[in-house]
C-alpha cells in the first residue's frame, strides 16, 4: 500500500529537499485562487526559492469558490509538480514535491481567518488568478459579510490591514494579478479605488491604497494541464498517493512591471531567471502575442483542413513543422526583434513547446474566434513585414488564405455555421461566421472571378480588420491564387506542391 503525501512522508525522505524548518517559515504571500496555473507557476517559484534558501516564506491560499478544502489539508498543502515536455530540444521528465502552501482557506466559511492573515507583518505580497471576469467592477458593500467579487474581497483585505496597523507607512502590499488582461494591475487598482469611493471609506485610507500599495501589471505564460490521466501509474513510480498532482510544461514566463523595490519584496524571483521584473512588460506581451499566439492563429487552419488534429501532430508532420518554423523564424521574428530583445530565445522556446508530446492541444479549439484573433495577432505583423521587406510574407499569406477557406460554411443550423473537412463537418465558433457566410454565398468556386471578388470584399471590410488590406500591394491577388489552389487540390496538398514553407 502506498504512503500518503504529507509532512510525515517528506520527513522520511530528505532527498525531496524539504527541510524540517520549511514548515515554520512565515506566511509572506496571500494568494486568491487554488487553480493549477498559480500552483504550477507562482507557487512553483516560491517553493524553488525556499529550497535554495532565498525567500523562506509560504503561501496562504484563499479558495473563492464554494466547497471543501480537505484535499489540501489532508496532504498538509503538499503536492507534486511533474515537469514534462521539451526544453532546448531535449525531453524533460522531472517530479518535484511542492511545500510552498501553508494552508487553504475557503472564502465564505473562513473569511474571518482570511482577514486575520493580513495582521501578519511578514505578509507583503498578494497574487491572484480569478479568470478574466474576476477583474470587473461590482457595486457592493464590503462591510456586510463576505464580498462577492474579487476586487471587493481585495478592498476588504486592504481595509483590514489599514485599520490593524493604524495606517502606518510601509504596511501595504505588492499586489500582482495574473489574470490574462492587458494592464491587469492598473485596471485592478482603478476598480478597487472606485469601490472604496462607493463604500465611502476615509480619504486617508484611499491615499494609503495609492501610496503604500503597488499594483503591478504582469504577464504569465505556462501550460499547466493539471491532473494526469495516468495518475495511478505515476503514483506507483513516485511511491506515494497525491490527489493534488499537477503536470506542467518545462517553459515558464512571469513578467512583472516594477523597479528595485518590487524586486526586493518579490525576492523569490532570484530563484529563476524566467521570472522577470522590468520597468515595462510590453515587449514580453508583444512577443507572446506575435510569436506564440500569432503563429498558432495563422498556421492552424491549414493544418486542420489538411487532416491534422493537434499541435503536436503538426510538429510530427514534415511540411507543417517547416511551416511553423518559417512563420516564426523568417516572417514574425524580423518584425519584432528591435522591440523584443529576447524574441529569438522565446521563438525557440515556442517551437519546443509546440513539440511537447505530453500536451494534446487541439487545433479546432485554437480556431475559436479565428478571424478576430487573426486581426489582433497577425495583421500588424503582415503590415510591418511589408514595410520592412517591401514584400509579402509567403507562409503567412498562405495561412491567411487557409483561414478564409476554414470559415467557408457548408451548412447553417439554428444560427450556427458548419464547415467541412473531407467527409466530416466542424462547428465554426467565430462571431463573424454569419458575415463570412454572406460573402461565401456569392462565390461560384468554378469561376475564379467570383473567388477574386470574395477576397477583395473580405479584405476591404473594416468590420474585420484594423486596415484596408486591399491596399497592401499584391495581397488580394496572392490570396486569390492560394484559395483557388486549395479549393482544387486540398489545403496541404496544394501547399506541399508549391513549397510555400521553403522546406
Amino acid at each position: 500500500m502506498l504512503s500518503a503525501l504529507n509532512k510525515d512522508y517528506v520527513a522520511r525522505h530528505p532527498a525531496l529537499g524539504i527541510s524540517k524548518d520549511y514548515f515554520s517559515f512565515p506566511e509572506k504571500v496571500l494568494q486568491f485562487g487554488t487553480g493549477v496555473l498559480l500552483r504550477g507557476l507562482v507557487d512553483y517559484l516560491v517553493d524553488k526559492a525556499n529550497k535554495q534558501g532565498i525567500f523562506r516564506g509560504r503561501v496562504v491560499v484563499v479558495k473563492s469558490t464554494d466547497g471543501p478544502v480537505t484535499e489540501f489539508s489532508a496532504q498538509d498543502g503538499l503536492y507534486t509538480t511533474h515537469i514534462k515536455g521539451v526544453s532546448q530540444g531535449e525531453l524533460v521528465n522531472q517530479m518535484l514535491v511542492n511545500a510552498s502552501i501553508s494552508r487553504v482557506l475557503q472564502s465564505n466559511a473562513d473569511w474571518g481567518k482570511v482577514l486575520e492573515a493580513v495582521h501578519q507583518p511578514e505578509l507583503q505580497v498578494i497574487v491572484s488568478n480569478t479568470t478574466e471576469v474576476g477583474i470587473q467592477y461590482m457595486e457592493e458593500n464590503i462591510s456586510t459579510g463576505v464580498p462577492a467579487s474579487f476586487p471587493g474581497k481585495l478592498l476588504a483585505v486592504l481595509w483590514e490591514r489599514y485599520r490593524y496597523f493604524k495606517g502606518s507607512a510601509h504596511t501595504g502590499f505588492v499586489i500582482v494579478p495574473t489574470e490574462l488582461v492587458v494592464d491587469n494591475g492598473r485596471q485592478l487598482q482603478e476598480i478597487v479605488l472606485r469601490l472604496a469611493a462607493f463604500n465611502r471609506l476615509p480619504e486617508e485610507f484611499i491615499t494609503w491604497i495609492r501610496t503604500d500599495n503597488h499594483f503591478c501589471n504582469s504577464l504569465v505564460d505556462r501550460i499547466v494541464p493539471g491532473k494526469p490521466r495516468n495518475l495511478e501509474e505515476l503514483q506507483q513510480q513516485a511511491g506515494y498517493t497525491d490527489d493534488l498532482w499537477i503536470d506542467v510544461e518545462p517553459f515558464l514566463l512571469w513578467a512583472v512591471e516594477g523597479g528595485e523595490n518590487i524586486q526586493q519584496v518579490l525576492s523569490f524571483q532570484q530563484a529563476d531567471p524566467r521570472m522577470l521584473i522590468a520597468p515595462s512588460i510590453t515587449p514580453y506581451r508583444e512577443q507572446k502575442l506575435r510569436i506564440l499566439n500569432g503563429s498558432h492563429t495563422v498556421s492552424v487552419p491549414l493544418a486542420f483542413l489538411g487532416g491534422l488534429n493537434t499541435v503536436y501532430e503538426c510538429m510530427e508532420h514534415a511540411y507543417m513543422r517547416s511551416f511553423f518554423r518559417t512563420v516564426i523564424v523568417e516572417e514574425i521574428l524580423p518584425t519584432i526583434t528591435d522591440i523584443c530583445p529576447q524574441a529569438n530565445t522565446f521563438a525557440q522556446d515556442v517551437l519546443d513547446r509546440f513539440a511537447n508530446p505530453y500536451i494534446a492541444h487541439k487545433l479546432i479549439s485554437i480556431t475559436f474566434q479565428e478571424s478576430s484573433k487573426m486581426n489582433a495577432r497577425n495583421v500588424r505583423t503582415l503590415l510591418r513585414y511589408y514595410e520592412r521587406q517591401q514584400a509579402l510574407p509567403p507562409a503567412m499569406c498562405l495561412g491567411f488564405a487557409a483561414m478564409l477557406l476554414f470559415l467557408r460554411p457548408v451548412k447553417e443550423e439554428n444560427g450556427k455555421y458548419y464547415g467541412a473537412r473531407g467527409g466530416e463537418q466542424y462547428l465554426i465558433t467565430d462571431d463573424n461566421a454569419a458575415l463570412f457566410a454572406s460573402y461565401w454565398q456569392e462565390v461560384d468556386t468554378s469561376r475564379s472571378a467570383t473567388v477574386a471578388r470574395f477576397v477583395e470584399q473580405v479584405c476591404a471590410d473594416s468590420r474585420l480588420w484594423e486596415s484596408d488590406l486591399t491596399r497592401l500591394p499584391g495581397f488580394t491577388e496572392l490570396l486569390t491564387g492560394h484559395l483557388l489552389g486549395m479549393l482544387q487540390e486540398g489545403a496541404i496538398a496544394y501547399a506541399e506542391g508549391h513549397h510555400f514553407s521553403r522546406i
